[in-house]
């Protein structure tokens, strides 16, 4: 659910491969003007919607979320692994094929934690229609493991409700993830050395797409904080399973004081959140900037951890979105809807970062 859509957000493999005459080389089109810290642009994905594109610990594959039905005719998103060494494409489903699937992320191990809700049906929930509003459903996903080597999938850490958005420190000794096993939409930190499961934040209102920073004892993620009749409007929503990510700010936190800290003061939806890999810095989505002309433009953003040097990184006309570094930071991975060729088709990029 890491998904902030404008019309885009046991197992069976299944295995394509993109057509000869399609180029994995950008154009220079990928390219806009302005976006200085990206060079040598090549997309990964020619199709549909395809989101949530994070490394594994070698830089060398990466694992998505798809329903681009030249690999994946089910009718909602699926994972899948590629690697980034093959020449061309190749798109390998490691989920169920059963039910929706969501946030992707790799153990240390090479083993592949995701969301899905193949345990409360085969067929994929139907999304929500609320008034003309803007709103992400609250499906009932369950985390699980699954190991490439095995082809085995176990649950982890069961419990009604909603938990996704999983994610894990670069020691592998935490995973955050955001569950609804509280009450509210919080933030949950596991510690796989001692098995203790705790909960990290408490305010009212949504706490999501959590990310640990390169030491492994801070974390960014994307919050709302509804006040007066946004609170209301908070619970009456979250009571019928849903929620509006139309204000959302970035957060940092320490695990050693556990004290939340507001990086960013902008309007606007401001989400997605990633760690530089000095740390000193995050970059993040945000539609803060095209307020005046709706607010459906989202680019890429840097900003310090103090909350000042705000900088411009992308400048698509429409969407990018879920950026992450490599574990070497000499690339980044991101999804936008340049090169489409569809209106608001979403595809994975992969480019070099400039400093």
């Amino acid at each position: 659910m890491r998904y902030l859509r404008l019309g885009l957000a046991v197992l069976c493999l299944a295995c394509a491969q993109k057509p000869a005459s399609e180029s994995s080389a950008a154009p220079s089109s990928l390219l806009y003007p302005g976006e200085r810290h990206l060079r040598h642009i090549r997309q990964l994905t020619f199709g549909g919607n395809n989101a949530e594109g994070y490394f594994d610990y070698t830089g060398e594959r990466i694992v998505f979320q798809s329903d681009w039905e030249a690999i994946n005719p089910l009718g909602c998103d699926q994972i899948f692994l590629m690697d980034l060494r093959d020449s061309l494409p190749r798109y390998r489903r490691i989920s169920t094929g059963r039910g929706r699937t969501t946030c992707a992320y790799f153990l240390p191990d090479g083993r592949i934690l995701y969301a899905s809700t193949h345990a409360v049906g085969d067929s994929c929930p139907a999304p929500p229609r609320y008034r003309g509003r803007y709103v992400w459903p609250l499906y009932e996903y369950d985390l699980y493991i699954y190991d490439p080597r095995r082809d085995t999938l176990v649950a982890f850490l069961p419990a009604r409700g909603y938990d996704a958005e999983a994610t894990v420190s670069p020691n592998g000794r935490y995973l955050v993830f955001t569950s609804q096993r509280g009450g509210d939409l919080d933030l949950w930190l596991y510690d796989f050395s001692t098995q203790e499961l705790r909960q990290l934040t408490h305010d009212l209102g949504y706490d999501g797409g959590a990310f640990f920073g390169p030491d492994s004892r801070t974390i960014v993620w994307r919050a709302s904080r509804p006040r007066g009749p946004q609170a209301e409007t908070y619970r009456q929503l979250l009571a019928q399973n849903l929620i509006e990510p139309t204000e959302l700010q970035i957060f940092i936190m320490h695990l050693d004081t556990l004290i939340p800290r507001q990086v960013t003061h902008l309007p606007g939806a401001n989400w997605a959140p990633f760690f530089h890999p000095k740390g000193d810095r995050i970059i993040f989505s945000s539609n803060h900037h095209s307020l005046h002309e709706g607010g459906r433009r989202f680019n890429l953003f840097l900003i310090r951890t103090d909350g000042t040097g705000l900088e411009q990184v992308t400048f698509d006309p429409q969407f990018d979105a879920f950026p992450m570094f490599s574990p070497d930071g000499k690339k980044i991975i991101w999804a936008s809807n340049r090169g489409g060729t569809k209106p608001r088709e979403t595809n994975l990029f992969l480019a070099e970062w400039v400093e």
